[in-house]
């Protein structure tokens, strides 16, 4: 097999505060907005990897899912457990500097991990733990 990621998915309470965010804080390319309102996709690539997308989306855009399930997901990504991803930097000090001098939930400063990995995690506007590696 021949295999490449290509797109992942998070979901988004408020795409202005995400286009803030991914956007004009983490330097993410918006390549597509559809939409309207709260049932908004953005579409992000990396400068430096165009071929792999990051979707937002509305948490739960299925109308087939129940009030009681809505309220569940909500809950979750209020707590920052909901969904995560992974994103790297060769320079992880002055990314962590930029991002906390721009006031954004900060869950751990630069840390060297057990797993042989030093990163910093924070939160996105919706709640979404955003762990930052540095490449080395």
């Amino acid at each position: 097999m021949d295999l490449t990621l290509h797109t992942t998915f998070l979901p988004h309470t408020d795409p202005e505060a995400s286009l803030g965010f991914y956007r004009d804080l983490l330097g993410l390319e918006l390549v597509q907005d559809v939409g309207q309102g709260a049932m908004r996709w953005l579409t992000f690539v990396a400068p430096s990897g165009p071929d792999v997308r990051l979707v937002l989306t509305p948490p739960v855009p299925d109308p087939g899912v129940s009030d009681q399930e809505r309220r569940t997901v909500a809950e979750l990504m209020a707590k920052g457990v909901y969904q995560s991803i992974i994103l790297a930097t060769r320079d992880l000090d002055a990314t962590f500097a930029r991002l906390q001098a721009a006031d954004v939930e900060i869950v751990s400063e630069p840390t060297e991990q057990p797993w042989g990995v030093r990163d910093c995690a924070l939160r996105d506007p919706a709640g979404t733990m955003v762990r930052i590696d540095e490449v080395r």
